[in-house]
C-alpha cells in the first residue's frame, strides 16, 4: 500500500449515495430514484445497497445540458 502524497488532492468517490446524487444535482430524492427507475442513471447494486457511479452522474449531466444561441 502505498500512502498519500503530502500536497496531493483529496481523492473524490467512485460511487456515491442517492441521496448524494439529489444533492450534487439540487433534485429531490424521489427524482432521483426516477431517473434510476427508467434507466437515465445506472446504479451499482451491492445487496440492498444502491450507488451512482460519479463518472455516470457527470455523463448525464452532459447528456442533459442544452446549449442556446
Amino acid at each position: 500500500m502505498t500512502s498519500a502524497q503530502p500536497n496531493s488532492q483529496p481523492t473524490q468517490p467512485l460511487l456515491i449515495r442517492i441521496d448524494e446524487a439529489a444533492r450534487l444535482l439540487s433534485l429531490g430524492r424521489s427524482t432521483v430514484y426516477e431517473l434510476v427507475y427508467k434507466g437515465e442513471l445506472p446504479v451499482v447494486k451491492c445487496g440492498n445497497a444502491r450507488r451512482i457511479p460519479l463518472a455516470a452522474l457527470h455523463a448525464w449531466i452532459d447528456t442533459h445540458t442544452e446549449y442556446h444561441d
